[in-house]
Protein backbone atom coordinates (compact mmCIF):
# COMPACT_ATOMS: atom_id res chain seq x y z
CA UNK A 1 0.00 0.00 0.00
CA UNK A 2 1.23 3.71 -0.60
CA UNK A 3 1.96 5.29 2.41
CA UNK A 4 -0.27 8.19 2.74
CA UNK A 5 0.64 9.38 6.10
CA UNK A 6 1.19 13.16 5.34
CA UNK A 7 -1.37 15.33 6.52
CA UNK A 8 -1.54 17.32 2.69
CA UNK A 9 -3.20 13.89 1.55
CA UNK A 10 -7.31 14.71 1.41
CA UNK A 11 -9.34 12.10 3.02
CA UNK A 12 -12.95 11.34 4.11
CA UNK A 13 -13.60 10.11 7.51
CA UNK A 14 -16.90 9.64 9.55
CA UNK A 15 -17.64 10.05 13.04
CA UNK A 16 -19.01 7.74 15.57
CA UNK A 17 -23.38 7.50 16.31
CA UNK A 18 -25.15 7.83 19.06
CA UNK A 19 -24.10 5.09 21.70
CA UNK A 20 -25.98 4.37 24.99
CA UNK A 21 -22.90 2.76 27.35
CA UNK A 22 -23.30 1.16 30.87
CA UNK A 23 -24.38 -1.69 33.10
CA UNK A 24 -28.00 -2.19 32.13
CA UNK A 25 -27.82 -0.24 29.10
CA UNK A 26 -30.33 -2.45 27.30
CA UNK A 27 -32.90 -0.94 29.03
CA UNK A 28 -32.66 2.09 26.63
CA UNK A 29 -33.80 -0.24 23.73
CA UNK A 30 -37.39 1.01 23.83
CA UNK A 31 -37.05 4.65 24.07
CA UNK A 32 -34.05 4.03 21.23
CA UNK A 33 -36.62 2.51 18.86
CA UNK A 34 -39.17 5.20 19.61
CA UNK A 35 -36.58 7.58 18.70
CA UNK A 36 -36.25 6.38 15.04
CA UNK A 37 -39.66 5.76 14.49
CA UNK A 38 -39.04 1.71 14.96
CA UNK A 39 -42.78 0.55 16.34
CA UNK A 40 -42.55 -3.38 15.04
CA UNK A 41 -38.53 -4.32 15.26
CA UNK A 42 -37.30 -7.80 14.64
CA UNK A 43 -34.25 -9.48 16.49
CA UNK A 44 -31.33 -10.38 14.25
CA UNK A 45 -29.72 -12.75 15.69
CA UNK A 46 -26.81 -15.67 15.63
CA UNK A 47 -27.33 -19.15 16.71
CA UNK A 48 -25.50 -19.16 19.58
CA UNK A 49 -27.10 -16.45 21.33
CA UNK A 50 -30.77 -16.99 20.13
CA UNK A 51 -31.36 -19.38 23.43
CA UNK A 52 -29.35 -16.98 26.00
CA UNK A 53 -31.96 -15.56 28.81
CA UNK A 54 -31.57 -11.26 27.45
CA UNK A 55 -32.53 -12.26 24.17
CA UNK A 56 -36.19 -13.08 25.60
CA UNK A 57 -35.66 -10.42 27.94
CA UNK A 58 -35.38 -7.71 25.06
CA UNK A 59 -38.67 -9.22 23.27
CA UNK A 60 -40.55 -9.08 25.86
CA UNK A 61 -39.75 -5.88 27.38
CA UNK A 62 -40.11 -4.37 23.66
CA UNK A 63 -43.88 -6.43 23.02
CA UNK A 64 -45.01 -5.17 26.73
CA UNK A 65 -44.07 -1.65 25.93
CA UNK A 66 -46.43 -1.86 22.84
CA UNK A 67 -43.42 -2.63 20.04
CA UNK A 68 -44.53 -6.48 19.37
CA UNK A 69 -40.83 -7.76 18.36
CA UNK A 70 -39.94 -10.52 15.95
CA UNK A 71 -36.94 -12.97 16.07
CA UNK A 72 -34.33 -14.41 13.85
CA UNK A 73 -31.63 -16.69 15.08
CA UNK A 74 -30.70 -18.14 11.78
CA UNK A 75 -27.35 -16.46 11.51
CA UNK A 76 -23.89 -18.93 11.35
CA UNK A 77 -21.06 -18.27 13.77
CA UNK A 78 -19.72 -17.41 10.24
CA UNK A 79 -22.29 -15.72 8.47
CA UNK A 80 -23.51 -16.88 5.18
CA UNK A 81 -25.47 -15.40 2.35
CA UNK A 82 -28.14 -17.89 2.63
CA UNK A 83 -29.03 -17.24 6.57
CA UNK A 84 -29.00 -13.70 5.29
CA UNK A 85 -31.39 -13.88 2.94
CA UNK A 86 -33.61 -16.00 5.13
CA UNK A 87 -33.22 -13.48 7.98
CA UNK A 88 -34.25 -10.77 5.25
CA UNK A 89 -37.66 -13.20 4.26
CA UNK A 90 -38.09 -13.33 8.44
CA UNK A 91 -38.14 -9.39 8.32
CA UNK A 92 -40.92 -9.55 5.85
CA UNK A 93 -43.40 -11.91 7.01
CA UNK A 94 -42.99 -10.53 10.49
CA UNK A 95 -43.97 -6.98 8.88
CA UNK A 96 -40.81 -5.14 10.52
CA UNK A 97 -39.40 -1.81 10.39
CA UNK A 98 -36.29 -1.78 12.37
CA UNK A 99 -33.46 -4.42 13.05
CA UNK A 100 -32.19 -4.81 16.44
CA UNK A 101 -28.68 -6.68 15.37
CA UNK A 102 -27.73 -8.48 18.82
CA UNK A 103 -24.82 -10.72 19.40
CA UNK A 104 -21.29 -11.15 18.60
CA UNK A 105 -19.84 -10.65 15.03
CA UNK A 106 -21.92 -12.70 13.29
CA UNK A 107 -25.44 -11.31 15.15
CA UNK A 108 -24.04 -7.80 14.50
CA UNK A 109 -23.00 -8.67 10.63
CA UNK A 110 -25.72 -10.74 10.01
CA UNK A 111 -28.25 -7.93 11.66
CA UNK A 112 -26.73 -5.06 9.00
CA UNK A 113 -26.75 -7.34 6.25
CA UNK A 114 -30.42 -8.00 6.26
CA UNK A 115 -31.21 -4.34 6.28
CA UNK A 116 -29.74 -4.06 3.41
CA UNK A 117 -32.21 -6.19 1.40
CA UNK A 118 -35.24 -6.41 3.53
CA UNK A 119 -37.20 -3.59 2.41
CA UNK A 120 -35.81 -2.75 -0.58
CA UNK A 121 -35.67 -5.48 -3.30
CA UNK A 122 -34.33 -3.62 -6.30
CA UNK A 123 -30.49 -5.02 -5.84
CA UNK A 124 -29.24 -8.47 -4.36
CA UNK A 125 -27.49 -9.18 -1.56
CA UNK A 126 -24.10 -9.22 -3.46
CA UNK A 127 -24.56 -5.85 -4.83
CA UNK A 128 -23.70 -4.11 -2.35
CA UNK A 129 -20.05 -5.90 -2.52
CA UNK A 130 -17.58 -3.38 -0.97
CA UNK A 131 -15.07 -4.19 -4.00
CA UNK A 132 -17.57 -2.56 -6.20
CA UNK A 133 -18.92 0.66 -7.18
CA UNK A 134 -21.93 1.96 -4.22
CA UNK A 135 -25.57 1.23 -6.05
CA UNK A 136 -26.47 4.20 -6.93
CA UNK A 137 -30.32 5.40 -6.10
CA UNK A 138 -30.75 4.60 -2.59
CA UNK A 139 -31.05 6.64 0.20
CA UNK A 140 -31.31 6.02 4.12
CA UNK A 141 -35.49 5.29 3.18
CA UNK A 142 -34.66 2.41 1.63
CA UNK A 143 -32.92 1.35 4.33
CA UNK A 144 -34.80 -0.16 7.79
CA UNK A 145 -33.18 2.02 10.61
CA UNK A 146 -30.77 -0.23 13.04
CA UNK A 147 -29.77 -0.75 16.55
CA UNK A 148 -26.48 -2.74 17.32
CA UNK A 149 -26.20 -4.56 20.52
CA UNK A 150 -22.63 -6.21 21.09
CA UNK A 151 -22.58 -9.32 23.25
CA UNK A 152 -19.35 -10.03 22.92
CA UNK A 153 -15.79 -7.44 23.54
CA UNK A 154 -14.19 -8.43 19.93
CA UNK A 155 -15.98 -7.40 16.51
CA UNK A 156 -16.35 -3.93 17.01
CA UNK A 157 -18.86 -4.22 14.05
CA UNK A 158 -21.50 -2.44 15.82
CA UNK A 159 -20.79 1.44 14.20
CA UNK A 160 -20.56 1.05 10.31
CA UNK A 161 -22.76 -0.47 7.94
CA UNK A 162 -20.22 -3.36 6.92
CA UNK A 163 -20.64 -6.74 6.86
CA UNK A 164 -17.99 -9.92 6.43
CA UNK A 165 -20.20 -12.89 5.24
CA UNK A 166 -19.30 -15.90 3.11
CA UNK A 167 -20.26 -15.76 -0.67
CA UNK A 168 -21.50 -19.53 -0.25
CA UNK A 169 -21.42 -19.44 -4.47
CA UNK A 170 -17.75 -18.54 -4.50
CA UNK A 171 -16.20 -19.71 -1.24
CA UNK A 172 -14.89 -16.95 -0.19
CA UNK A 173 -15.65 -14.15 2.74
CA UNK A 174 -16.68 -10.51 0.85
CA UNK A 175 -18.07 -7.43 2.82
CA UNK A 176 -20.99 -6.04 2.14
CA UNK A 177 -22.42 -2.46 2.95
CA UNK A 178 -23.80 0.97 2.08
CA UNK A 179 -23.05 4.29 3.46
CA UNK A 180 -26.22 5.16 3.38
CA UNK A 181 -27.09 2.04 5.64
CA UNK A 182 -25.50 2.52 9.10
CA UNK A 183 -26.48 2.01 12.31
CA UNK A 184 -28.77 4.12 14.08
CA UNK A 185 -27.50 3.59 17.44
CA UNK A 186 -25.64 1.65 19.71
CA UNK A 187 -26.07 -0.20 22.44
CA UNK A 188 -22.65 -0.89 24.46
CA UNK A 189 -24.01 -3.06 27.92
CA UNK A 190 -21.17 -4.88 29.74
CA UNK A 191 -23.81 -6.99 31.73
CA UNK A 192 -24.28 -8.50 28.56
CA UNK A 193 -20.62 -10.39 28.26
CA UNK A 194 -20.67 -11.35 31.58
CA UNK A 195 -21.83 -14.73 30.51
CA UNK A 196 -18.68 -15.10 28.01
CA UNK A 197 -17.02 -18.40 28.75
CA UNK A 198 -13.23 -17.96 29.06
CA UNK A 199 -12.17 -18.99 25.73
CA UNK A 200 -14.50 -17.10 23.67
CA UNK A 201 -13.63 -13.93 26.14
CA UNK A 202 -9.59 -14.61 24.63
CA UNK A 203 -10.24 -15.24 21.14
CA UNK A 204 -12.77 -12.16 20.96
CA UNK A 205 -10.80 -9.97 22.99
CA UNK A 206 -7.75 -10.75 20.73
CA UNK A 207 -9.45 -10.08 17.43
CA UNK A 208 -10.24 -6.30 19.26
CA UNK A 209 -6.43 -5.76 20.20
CA UNK A 210 -5.77 -6.94 16.32
CA UNK A 211 -8.44 -4.92 14.94
CA UNK A 212 -6.80 -2.19 16.92
CA UNK A 213 -3.19 -2.99 16.31
CA UNK A 214 -3.86 -3.47 12.47
CA UNK A 215 -6.15 -0.32 12.19
CA UNK A 216 -2.99 1.90 13.38
CA UNK A 217 -0.45 0.69 11.49
CA UNK A 218 -2.26 1.09 7.51
CA UNK A 219 -0.23 4.02 6.59
CA UNK A 220 -2.99 6.76 6.07
CA UNK A 221 -3.20 9.87 7.87
CA UNK A 222 -6.32 9.51 9.99
CA UNK A 223 -6.23 10.97 13.93
CA UNK A 224 -9.30 10.26 14.64
CA UNK A 225 -8.93 6.10 13.98
CA UNK A 226 -5.63 6.66 15.13
CA UNK A 227 -6.39 7.66 18.39
CA UNK A 228 -9.09 5.41 18.73
CA UNK A 229 -6.79 2.79 18.21
CA UNK A 230 -3.91 3.81 20.76
CA UNK A 231 -6.96 4.16 23.40
CA UNK A 232 -8.43 0.83 22.36
CA UNK A 233 -5.38 -0.83 22.99
CA UNK A 234 -4.40 0.64 26.04
CA UNK A 235 -7.96 -0.40 27.71
CA UNK A 236 -7.69 -4.02 25.92
CA UNK A 237 -4.25 -4.67 26.87
CA UNK A 238 -4.58 -4.02 30.70
CA UNK A 239 -8.30 -5.38 31.36
CA UNK A 240 -8.24 -9.11 29.09
CA UNK A 241 -6.40 -10.73 31.57
CA UNK A 242 -9.24 -10.12 34.14
CA UNK A 243 -11.86 -10.63 31.81
CA UNK A 244 -10.44 -14.07 31.44
CA UNK A 245 -9.76 -14.98 34.32
CA UNK A 246 -13.24 -13.56 36.57
CA UNK A 247 -15.61 -13.13 33.93
CA UNK A 248 -18.03 -11.27 36.35
CA UNK A 249 -15.75 -8.51 36.68
CA UNK A 250 -17.86 -5.44 35.28
CA UNK A 251 -15.17 -2.77 35.25
CA UNK A 252 -13.01 -5.13 33.14
CA UNK A 253 -15.87 -6.12 30.96
CA UNK A 254 -16.91 -2.14 30.47
CA UNK A 255 -13.56 -1.42 29.45
CA UNK A 256 -13.22 -4.28 27.61
CA UNK A 257 -16.65 -3.16 25.79
CA UNK A 258 -15.58 0.02 25.06
CA UNK A 259 -12.21 -0.82 23.74
CA UNK A 260 -13.68 -3.41 21.25
CA UNK A 261 -15.54 -0.46 20.08
CA UNK A 262 -13.16 1.93 19.53
CA UNK A 263 -10.83 -0.75 18.00
CA UNK A 264 -14.01 -0.50 15.48
CA UNK A 265 -13.69 2.70 15.10
CA UNK A 266 -9.89 2.59 14.32
CA UNK A 267 -10.66 0.34 11.14
CA UNK A 268 -12.29 2.68 9.52
CA UNK A 269 -9.04 3.54 8.06
CA UNK A 270 -8.40 -0.45 7.10
CA UNK A 271 -7.23 -3.24 8.44
CA UNK A 272 -3.64 -5.46 7.38
CA UNK A 273 -2.71 -9.46 6.23
CA UNK A 274 -3.79 -11.04 9.40
CA UNK A 275 -7.75 -9.96 8.71
CA UNK A 276 -6.90 -10.91 4.88
CA UNK A 277 -5.33 -14.26 5.53
CA UNK A 278 -7.97 -15.52 8.71
CA UNK A 279 -10.73 -14.54 6.74
CA UNK A 280 -10.22 -17.29 3.39
CA UNK A 281 -8.99 -19.41 6.57
CA UNK A 282 -12.61 -19.38 7.92
CA UNK A 283 -14.62 -19.31 4.60
CA UNK A 284 -12.68 -22.50 3.91
CA UNK A 285 -12.38 -24.33 7.49
CA UNK A 286 -15.24 -22.40 9.19
CA UNK A 287 -12.62 -21.93 12.17
CA UNK A 288 -13.44 -18.88 14.64
CA UNK A 289 -12.63 -15.71 13.22
CA UNK A 290 -10.84 -14.28 16.70
CA UNK A 291 -8.96 -17.57 17.60
CA UNK A 292 -8.15 -17.50 13.77
CA UNK A 293 -6.20 -13.98 14.04
CA UNK A 294 -4.62 -14.67 17.36
CA UNK A 295 -2.47 -17.64 15.43
CA UNK A 296 -1.56 -15.92 12.58
CA UNK A 297 -0.79 -12.55 14.14
CA UNK A 298 3.06 -13.23 15.00
CA UNK A 299 3.58 -14.34 11.23
CA UNK A 300 2.02 -10.93 10.32
CA UNK A 301 4.13 -8.92 12.56
CA UNK A 302 7.40 -10.34 10.98
CA UNK A 303 6.70 -9.42 7.64
CA UNK A 304 5.49 -6.30 8.54
CA UNK A 305 8.65 -5.25 10.88
CA UNK A 306 10.52 -2.93 8.69
CA UNK A 307 7.70 -0.95 8.09
CA UNK A 308 5.75 -0.83 11.26
CA UNK A 309 8.69 -0.26 13.51
CA UNK A 310 9.40 3.49 13.14
CA UNK A 311 5.56 3.82 14.46
CA UNK A 312 6.18 1.32 17.48
CA UNK A 313 6.47 4.42 20.42
CA UNK A 314 2.65 5.52 20.83
CA UNK A 315 1.87 1.68 20.57
CA UNK A 316 4.68 1.20 23.38
CA UNK A 317 3.24 3.48 25.26
CA UNK A 318 -0.20 2.07 24.94
CA UNK A 319 0.70 -1.35 26.09
CA UNK A 320 3.29 0.02 28.99
CA UNK A 321 6.21 -1.70 27.32
CA UNK A 322 9.44 -0.57 28.10
CA UNK A 323 11.08 0.23 25.49
CA UNK A 324 9.56 0.85 21.86
CA UNK A 325 11.78 -1.81 20.03
CA UNK A 326 10.50 -4.43 17.64
CA UNK A 327 11.53 -7.07 19.51
CA UNK A 328 9.84 -5.65 22.88
CA UNK A 329 6.63 -5.61 21.59
CA UNK A 330 7.02 -8.95 19.59
CA UNK A 331 7.60 -10.58 22.67
CA UNK A 332 4.92 -8.80 24.29
CA UNK A 333 2.42 -10.46 22.04
CA UNK A 334 3.49 -13.92 22.17
CA UNK A 335 3.70 -14.10 25.67
CA UNK A 336 0.04 -12.46 25.83
CA UNK A 337 -0.70 -15.43 23.21
CA UNK A 338 0.75 -17.77 25.40
CA UNK A 339 -0.88 -16.43 28.75
CA UNK A 340 -4.33 -16.69 26.84
CA UNK A 341 -3.95 -20.25 25.71
CA UNK A 342 -3.99 -19.38 21.88
CA UNK A 343 -2.72 -22.19 19.97
CA UNK A 344 0.56 -21.73 18.37
CA UNK A 345 -0.50 -23.23 14.91
CA UNK A 346 -3.09 -23.61 12.38
CA UNK A 347 -2.34 -27.02 12.40
CA UNK A 348 -4.51 -27.07 15.60
CA UNK A 349 -7.63 -25.79 13.85
CA UNK A 350 -7.09 -28.66 11.11
CA UNK A 351 -6.08 -26.15 8.44
CA UNK A 352 -3.65 -28.01 6.32
CA UNK A 353 -0.68 -27.41 3.41
CA UNK A 354 -3.00 -28.67 0.83
CA UNK A 355 -5.33 -25.60 1.01
CA UNK A 356 -2.39 -23.15 1.29
CA UNK A 357 -2.62 -22.52 -2.93
CA UNK A 358 -6.63 -21.43 -2.56
CA UNK A 359 -6.11 -19.53 0.45
CA UNK A 360 -3.56 -17.62 -0.59
CA UNK A 361 -5.19 -17.11 -3.87
CA UNK A 362 -8.57 -15.98 -2.40
CA UNK A 363 -6.26 -13.39 0.35
CA UNK A 364 -5.33 -11.84 -2.94
CA UNK A 365 -8.59 -10.36 -2.99
CA UNK A 366 -9.54 -9.11 0.31
CA UNK A 367 -9.16 -5.44 0.56
CA UNK A 368 -7.63 -5.84 4.15
CA UNK A 369 -4.47 -6.73 2.22
CA UNK A 370 -4.07 -3.22 0.39
CA UNK A 371 -4.34 -1.47 3.46
CA UNK A 372 -1.08 -3.53 4.95
CA UNK A 373 1.57 -1.59 5.64
CA UNK A 374 3.96 -3.82 3.08
CA UNK A 375 2.78 -5.01 0.01
CA UNK A 376 2.36 -8.77 -0.61
CA UNK A 377 2.75 -11.37 -3.86
CA UNK A 378 0.48 -14.85 -3.78
CA UNK A 379 4.02 -16.48 -3.65
CA UNK A 380 4.59 -14.42 0.18
CA UNK A 381 1.28 -15.52 1.44
CA UNK A 382 1.53 -18.99 0.77
CA UNK A 383 5.16 -18.78 2.42
CA UNK A 384 2.81 -16.70 5.40
CA UNK A 385 0.50 -19.36 6.22
CA UNK A 386 2.80 -22.47 5.60
CA UNK A 387 4.45 -20.70 8.54
CA UNK A 388 1.04 -20.00 10.56
CA UNK A 389 0.29 -24.24 9.80
CA UNK A 390 3.58 -25.31 11.51
CA UNK A 391 4.78 -22.86 13.84
CA UNK A 392 3.07 -19.46 13.94
CA UNK A 393 5.33 -18.56 16.98
CA UNK A 394 7.94 -19.96 19.49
Amino acid sequence: MQNTLSALNPQKWTVPLPMEYGPGARRQLVELCREFNIFRPIIITDQGSLNLPFVGEMQRSLTDAGLACGLYGGIEPNPTDTSVIAGAAAFREWRADGVIALGGGSGLDGGKAVALIAQQQRCDLWAFDFDQPVPSGFGSADFPPVITIPTTAGTGAETESTAMLTDTARGIKGCVWHPRARPSAVILDPELTQSLPANLTAWTGCDAIIHALEAYFVPSFNPLSDGAALQALSLLWTSIDTAVAQGQDLEARGKMLIGSCLAGVGFLKGLGLVHALSHMVGATYNTHHGLTNAIILPVVLRFNQADISPRLTPVAQALGLPDAGFETFYTAICAKLDHLNIPKSLSALGVQHADIGVIARKSMGDPARLTNPRDSSVEQLEQLLAQAIDKARD
